[in-house]
């Protein structure tokens, strides 16, 4: 299996395996609370873990690529829209609109995300890749169409749908960073989304839960939403966008047979159902084979990586030949044909 395609299922998994852990603590914590707590529980964690590895790399060839000058208006971007706004939408929408309501509404991330990395980043995709995406959505919103309620109030439903949008232009900025240091983005976009929610939840007149509920919430941000970030990142940069976020709309059936185990939940045909349409979906892209002659334009970019056929360039100083290592380094122009994805060195025109 593609390496690409293991990290967007191992995001997938654990946050989906984060939905019953945090079910458990919304009789404790207030929404807006528990998200704050979620998102910060992330960011701190992995600051962390990022001090951590400073210490044990010391080989600065070691380190993954640190975000340059040139990423700062893509990242700056993907937080404001992801860490910012789409909390705050989201919050607004959850005012308004039953949850069982939201769950339904939020599968519109998926879609919306495809839409935007097909018709404006021009990320490529075929019959086989756009059928596939069917099923997935079509599978999550089975999932949670026997939990939709009958009527909902459209200016709520606007605002969850704008948050799906905020977080699908996240998923795409984000691609063009993809390159850089993986845990570094998840851990800034943990806390500028984790302050933006304990601002609003302190606004709203919440309190911080007592020590045990406050600890738990941390785990399971670390976990489903940190750890979950930076493995989607790592998929952004092997997969492209649609096909990361199409694995990843695998995440409510993890949660669901978590939930099985966890909370004695006992599914329905439309479970199964869903199931099987999203085993179909994500079969037609486990499946694809994309290869045709193909033009690569020089370009200059730092990462982690090893020498390939797409990576024959020289060393400045010399090389001790140690691998993987990370350093600016320039591509320069190659034509040929293999199978590939539309990774960080495949975004070519077709």
């Amino acid at each position: 299996m593609h390496t690409g395609v293991i990290y967007a299922l191992l995001a997938a998994l654990l946050f989906g395996a984060s939905t019953p852990f945090a079910k458990t603590l919304v009789g404790q914590i207030p929404p807006a609370m528990l998200a704050a707590l979620l998102y910060l529980g992330s960011g701190l964690g992995l600051m962390i873990c990022y001090g951590v590895r400073a210490l044990v790399q010391n080989d600065a060839r070691d380190q993954p690529a640190m975000l340059t000058r040139r990423d700062l208006p893509w990242f700056c971007g993907a937080v404001a829209a992801g860490g910012v706004a789409g909390p705050l939408l989201l919050m607004t929408g959850l005012t308004r609109v039953p949850a069982s309501a939201a769950s339904l509404l939020l599968n519109m991330e998926g879609v919306l995300t495809a839409m935007l990395a097909w018709f404006v980043f021009k990320e490529n995709f075929d019959r086989r890749i756009f059928t596939g995406m069917l099923l997935i959505v079509a599978a999550g919103v089975l999932l949670s169409w026997q939990q939709a309620p009958a009527a909902g109030l459209p200016w709520g439903a606007l605002a969850i749908v704008g948050a799906c949008l905020c977080w699908a232009i996240d998923n795409n900025l984000t691609r063009k960073v993809a390159a850089s240091d993986a845990l570094q983005i998840a851990a800034i976009k943990g806390l500028a989304a984790g302050a933006v929610n304990l601002a609003l939840a302190l606004a709203l007149g919440a309190q911080l839960p007592a020590p045990p509920a406050l600890i738990i919430a941390g785990l399971v941000g670390f976990s489903g939403y940190g750890l979950s970030l930076v493995l989607f990142v790592l998929a952004l940069r092997h997969l492209g966008t649609a096909r990361t976020g199409a694995y990843f709309s695998a995440a409510p059936f993890a949660g669901a047979l978590l939930s099985l185990l966890m909370l004695g939940e006992v599914p329905g045909t439309l479970f199964w159902i869903a199931a099987a349409l999203m085993g179909g979906g994500i079969w037609l892209h486990l499946s694809e084979s994309h290869a045709h002659e193909h033009e690569h334009e020089a370009m200059s970019h730092a990462h982690r990586h090893s020498h390939d056929e797409h990576h024959r360039h020289e060393h400045d100083g010399g090389w001790d030949g140690v691998e993987p290592h990370s350093h600016p380094h320039r591509h320069a122009p190659l034509r040929h044909a293999h199978p590939h994805y539309p990774d960080i060195h495949h975004r070519h025109r077709h």
